[in-house]
């Protein structure tokens, strides 16, 4: 390569690939094959369910009705005043001011990274995480500390944690529920978590996209209501999870007053604003009546389990899991001996996307023995999913 030929771009973006999920989507388009990689409920799905159907009628209103030109940066009052009402109702009081909506949560959390953490500060992370994390924290210069979670429990350890505590250490990034695993942090988890925070100054940055999406009985706890962390908690939230409408883009920063004018500031020179008729449209649907929300809850968990069930008819051990819209095979619990990378390829070969846990896993010596699939799709296409998977398997060789 010349030096003309190199890229010029700066070196982070030039050594970077596209993203896993942008990779396994890519390859079921291309292969025709069933995305269970990537995590949105496909369209048409459950018919559509009637809360996202009120949901766009509530957007194409407000497409020809409100107006159409820059909302404030910091997003409508209507949606502002909504988010802080949700919030306060299950939790502390959240006032309008501590509200930034954004242009999706991945847009959260960069702006809350870029007005937080300054260069050299270090900056715990969580493995496996959200592959969004790492890159975003050392763009804005910091230092990403990855301190790895280990199965089967998956549990935050304090000793762990403690260690990789330096003077330099700034903040933590902690996503509760966990994506890919869907596991859910324990109350003495949060307290352990929170207590860190307090003794060290970090302030915590708090991805929680997934609150509305938890099974069992499993109740949402939010790290940002503990005990200490107002003033030094950062929440994320999404209405895409919220809603199950992953491409408008919505999302939020919530946190102290003076906490969220910085991550305001941040968001001013990112994308600005949020297109005003889907803030409308959420600002509407947070106030629908509990009926519709509870209707598509249960609809996933329908998904969620027809899933799980069929995979374990085919001969696949499946991972615990307490919320999200994934689940994870085990594959060597499964008899199957090869690596999740490999056998994501042996799947996509099958007709079946899926996602390598160890891609989202930066430590050393991921666990790379854990598949992860979406389950919001309609039941013909988890049906058929589950029938090429289990054709795959048998191609490794793994017992009936």
């Amino acid at each position: 390569m010349t030096t003309a030929d190199r890229p010029r771009g700066h070196p982070l973006y030039a050594a970077m690939g596209t993203t896993i999920f942008e990779h396994m989507s890519a390859l079921a388009r291309e292969r025709g094959a069933i995305n269970l990689g990537q995590g949105f409920p496909d369209d048409g799905y459950a018919g559509e369910s009637p809360l996202a159907r009120r949901l766009q009628a509530a957007a194409a209103r407000a497409m020809i009705g409100q107006s159409q030109q820059y909302p404030p940066s910091p997003g409508l009052a209507v949606l502002r005043a909504g988010l802080a009402a949700h919030y306060s109702a299950r939790g502390p009081a959240v006032l309008p001011a501590g509200v930034i909506v954004t242009s999706g949560a991945t847009e959260a959390i960069a702006a809350a990274i870029l007005a937080l953490v300054s260069p050299g500060n270090e900056v715990l992370l969580f493995a496996p995480a959200y592959d969004a994390y790492a890159p975003l924290v050392r763009r804005a210069g910091g230092v990403a500390v990855i301190v790895p979670l280990r199965p089967p429990g998956w549990a935050y350890d304090e000793a762990a944690i403690h260690a990789a505590i330096t003077p330099r250490t700034r903040a933590m990034i902690v996503n509760d529920p966990l994506n890919p695993l869907g596991t859910v942090a324990s109350a003495e988890e949060l307290a352990m978590l929170a207590r860190l925070c307090t003794a060290h100054d970090l302030v915590a940055i708090c991805d929680e996209v997934w609150e509305g999406v938890r099974f069992d009985g499993h109740r949402h706890r939010s790290l940002a209501a503990q005990p200490g962390m107002a003033g030094r908690a950062v929440k994320i939230g999404s209405a895409g999870k919220l809603f199950g409408l992953t491409g408008w883009k919505v999302g939020w920063a919530i946190a102290g007053e003076a906490l969220a004018a910085l991550v305001g500031r941040a968001h001013q020179f990112l994308t600005f604003t949020t297109p005003p008729a889907l803030q409308f449209a959420v600002a509407e649907g947070l106030a629908y009546e509990i009926q519709l929300f509870t209707a598509q809850h249960d609809q996933w968990t329908r998904s969620r389990s027809r899933l799980i069930d069929g995979l374990r008819e085919a001969g696949f051990v499946v991972a615990d899991n307490a919320a999200t819209w994934f689940v994870c095979i085990d594959l060597a619990a499964s008899g199957i001996g090869m690596s999740d990378t490999a056998f994501a390829q042996h799947a996509i070969d099958a007709g079946v996307a899926t996602i390598p846990v160890s891609a989202l896993y930066e430590a050393p010596h991921p666990p790379t023995h854990l598949l992860r699939l979406c389950f919001t799709k309609p039941d013909v296409v988890l049906d058929t999913a589950v029938l090429r998977l289990s054709a795959a398997r048998g191609g490794t060789g793994a017992g009936g």
